[in-house]
């Protein structure tokens, strides 16, 4: 792994990469016969390295670095086995698709195509990268739903026992938009986040002064929540909250933020749910968990049946 800190350092530093080619293209992983080299691990890590605020340069945390490399080489370990499943069982993804995600993406940020691919262009990132990446996170979805989601089961007397317990938290959510605020790291984040919380200063007025997340100008607004689409930790936290709720800070890629569901008009309305009323949404909060596991249960078996051979 030493070898791995020195190459990313050089990718950090913006040494040209045609010079060391010899040593950038050494082989990270084989998977089924397909290579990963350590150029394109470094590559897929660099965000969240950045993200992280870790130093490749800094010894003490070398490990911490180390950590996330193998975390990275991890998925795409996982998304190359997803392809090759995908081929095996003759599942694509449509470029109108990706099209969608990649519109939805852009009214999300409030963007116009324009600004979207300015933006990207900035990062040095190509519309191609982004296509790919949605690409496999379609992938990804469509082969959960037919391998893994039909054998998940929700039965109703599970759905009754979640909504006697719950009852007095299950609100109407239809309407509902989530903003999002991220603090910087050189702002008291604690002591903003208590004068949201005692009212003398709003969430809108803080986000619009201070987040660093897409929307700050709409006091980080990122439109209606799709329930149907929020990953285990986003479901179970915006769930127990009420319209006009905001969370406490919590982490978030290793930035302090917070989150507040409201309704545009400005309603504060709680309206309980009958059961019947609840049972689709508690269907879906019961049958996340359930996918995870089965999708974790059904990967573990994808390695097991395939060549892996980790070169770090």
């Amino acid at each position: 792994m030493k070898r791995s800190f020195l190459l990313l350092s050089i990718l950090l530093i913006g040494f040209s990469v045609g010079v060391h080619a010899a040593q950038i293209n050494k082989v990270a992983a084989v998977v089924n016969g397909q290579v990963i080299t350590m150029f394109d691990l470094q590559k897929t890590a660099l965000p969240e390295l950045m993200r992280a605020g870790i130093n490749p340069n800094n010894p003490a945390q070398t490990e911490a670095m180390n950590q996330m490399l193998r975390k990275a080489l991890d998925m795409m370990i996982m998304d190359i086995l997803i392809a090759q499943e995908g081929k095996r069982l003759k599942v694509s993804i449509a470029p109108s698709d990706v099209d969608k995600e990649l519109a939805r993406m852009m009214k999300e940020r409030g963007m116009t195509r324009e600004q979207f691919e300015d933006q990207l262009a900035k990062a040095k990132i190509s519309v191609a990268e982004i296509r790919a990446n949605f690409e496999k996170s379609l992938l990804r979805q469509k082969i959960m739903g037919m391998e893994v989601a039909r054998r998940v089961v929700v039965t109703p007397e599970e759905i009754k026992k979640y909504y006697e317990e719950n009852k007095n938290n299950l609100f109407d959510r239809k309407g509902l938009h989530m903003a999002v605020l991220v603090y910087p790291p050189n702002v008291d984040a604690r002591s903003i986040a208590a004068k949201i919380r005692d009212g003398s200063l709003s969430f809108v007025e803080v986000a619009r002064k201070y987040s660093i997340a897409p929307n700050r100008e709409k006091g980080g607004d990122m439109g209606p929540v799709e329930w149907d689409r929020l990953n285990p930790e986003w479901g179970e936290r915006l769930t127990k909250m009420k319209p006009g709720d905001v969370t406490e800070i919590f982490d978030l890629q290793g930035r302090k933020a917070q989150v507040r569901l409201f309704r545009p008009d400005g309603g504060s309305e709680a309206k309980l749910l009958t059961l019947e009323e609840a049972t689709p949404v508690i269907d879906s909060i019961l049958r996340q968990p359930k996918a995870a596991e089965r999708f974790e249960e059904y990967t573990t078996q994808l390695r097991k049946k395939a060549v892996i051979d980790i070169r770090l």
